[in-house]
């Protein structure tokens, strides 16, 4: 069977230490059959009794709004080349291509030299180290936009005309 993690959660109980200290040899590096007393000892602590601080978001089987609540995740992050972004800034200038705006006009100078760049062909689909082309590679958007570059619609993600063509229909509309 293969299993994907959908949650992390601490819980001093259910922590490496005290897992060992009820049977656990080692961490796992793959399948394993798990002792009965240490099963007996992780099924203890998923009990009712321990439901609010496993799942701090439930308290007396009702779900509470909570935020601000510290959750640890591990991400994979693209380097980005600083030349490449200033290459593009100088080619392509500061204003957003999809619908124009300019930080340092709208702001004053809180915005000056602010915009996002956006990869046109996702570096996570290249897959690998590349040589970035600032001309043919790169946009400068604001970071609405760039959020609305990277929503999927049907499965994909807009292209840059295509958000310009939604952006068009909204104000006409």
């Amino acid at each position: 069977m293969r299993l994907k993690l959908i949650d992390q959660i601490y819980n001093q109980k259910l922590s490496f230490d005290n897992l060992k200290a009820n049977g656990l040899n080692a961490a796992p590096q793959g399948p394993v059959k798990t002792k009965q007393n240490l099963l007996t000892y992780i099924n203890s602590n998923f009990s009712n009794n321990y439901q609010t601080e496993i799942f701090p978001e439930i308290i007396d089987g009702e779900i509470v709004e909570f935020e601000g609540i510290k959750k640890q995740i591990l991400v994979n992050k693209y380097e980005r080349s600083s030349i490449a972004r200033k290459k593009c800034i100088e080619f392509h200038g500061l204003n957003c291509k999809v619908c124009g705006l300019n930080f340092s006009e709208k702001y004053g100078s809180i915005g000056n030299e602010f915009i996002h760049i956006h990869h046109l062909i996702p570096i996570y689909k290249i897959g690998k180290e590349y040589k970035v082309d600032y001309k043919n590679d790169l946009i400068p958007v604001c970071p609405n936009c760039h959020s609305m570059l990277h929503r999927k619609i049907n499965g994909t993600e807009p292209t840059i005309n295509e958000l310009k063509e939604m952006i068009n229909k909204n104000y006409i509309s």
